[in-house]
């Protein structure tokens, strides 16, 4: 009997996750792999937020908060939002989710329906596409290159746009290519979501790693229509380092926020009690973790890219912000998959084929690791481009 429904039977499992745990699995039978492929920071969480959270347990906060979350945490939320982003949202506003992930997925709950589109900038986030469809909606893809910085232009975005087009994704800074929208390319692209009255899903999850002379702007900010119609998402994972924490949150205007504080009133009730008293330490304590985690980062960054020009036919955009390198492979004339397995396999390098990400001639390479592992991983990778 044929008892899964078509709409998840479309859903593809996330080649991220799968590669990390192939990469693991390597490890656990006694094999040496130079993880390039993870999305996670290589430091444990900060002390005092651990500290918050265990003495939450031992207070006996173990119990249901409102679905949004807890009180505490969604003032702070708001204060944060105002205080970084020049954004102004009432707690009530504000959902605190299991992850960005999901918050992500409740945005898009929210406002899609059967049929309709949502344009997604590619290389992408590799769930983008699969919750849309989840949600019943059609992923349209927008293919941007190396010739726009890997950003969708207002242009392509206005050519992609059909009667059935009711939300589009912008991830800045963005996953896989570190790539950062500017305030212009921002409000052009802004300008043509309200012409259409197109909703906009605005992941702001690496906002604090971003490098050099780049600007992170939150696209709800630049007008009080760009306001309605946007919905903001942001989270704990990455500059806090609590991936596995699985906290994230929303904030959108009062209809849309009353909308996704009901899909979690009847999915997950809340976020984990105790880990939001967690959250909030991070948003209340020291704020000097996340400058010294970005300062790090920015050696990584500027170390890969310099062994990453060295090396032959491949082609690399220094990245502005996340903790990723977009390699473009495709002068080696192999299927993004076919050469991150013949890269893991025989030279025990793990990285994430492009095709994770909507582009098959290229890999992503993570630097949220050690240098140690870093330096070796990146001369395995060169001898295998120079290889093949």
């Amino acid at each position: 009997m044929d008892t899964i429904s078509s709409r998840i039977k479309e859903v593809t499992p996330s080649l991220t996750l799968a590669i990390t745990a192939q990469a693991k699995a390597m490890v656990a039978q006694g094999e040496e792999v130079y993880a390039l492929a993870g999305g996670e920071p290589e430091v444990d969480t900060p002390s005092h937020i651990k500290e918050a959270a265990i003495q939450a347990l031992h207070e006996g906060r173990t119990k249901y908060t409102p679905a949004g979350g807890i009180p505490e945490l969604r003032t702070a939320l708001s204060k944060k939002l105002n205080d970084d982003n020049h954004l102004g949202y009432d707690p009530k506003q504000i959902c605190v989710t299991a992850g960005a992930k999901m918050a992500c997925f409740n945005a898009i709950l929210a406002i899609v329906e059967e049929g309709d589109e949502v344009i997604i900038p590619s290389p992408y986030w590799v769930s983008y596409p699969e919750m849309v469809r989840m949600a019943g909606g059609v992923p349209v893809i927008v293919e941007t290159t190396e010739q726009t910085g890997w950003k969708m232009t207002a242009e392509q975005f206005e050519a992609a746009m059909t009667p059935a087009t009711k939300m589009v994704i912008i991830n800045t800074p963005g996953n896989p290519t570190g790539a950062v929208y500017t305030r212009q390319e921002l409000e052009a692209i802004g300008e043509v979501a309200l012409s259409e009255d197109i909703m906009i899903l605005s992941d702001e999850i690496y906002e604090k790693l971003i490098y050099g002379d780049a600007e992170h702007v939150s696209i709800a900010s630049l007008s009080s229509d760009l306001y309605d119609i946007t919905i903001t998402v942001n989270g704990f994972s990455k500059c806090y380092s609590m991936t596995g924490w699985r906290l994230g949150y929303t904030a959108a205007c009062e209809p849309v926020a009353e909308a996704i504080n009901n899909i979690q009133n009847h999915s997950v009730s809340n976020a984990t009690t105790f880990a939001q008293y967690g959250a909030l330490a991070a948003l209340e304590g020291d704020q000097s973790f996340i400058e010294d985690l970005r300062g790090e980062y920015d050696v990584k960054r500027q170390f890969v890219l310099a062994r990453l020009k060295e090396i032959p036919n491949i082609r690399v955009l220094e990245p502005n912000g996340a903790f990723y390198f977009f390699v473009h492979t495709g002068q080696m004339g192999l299927k993004s998959m076919n050469l991150c397995d013949k890269l893991l396999s025989r030279y025990k390098v793990a990285a994430v084929p492009g095709i994770a990400f909507g582009y098959e001639e290229g890999v992503r390479l993570s630097y949220c690791t050690t240098l140690d592992i870093l330096n070796e991983g990146l001369s395995r990778f060169e001898q295998f481009c120079r290889e093949h």
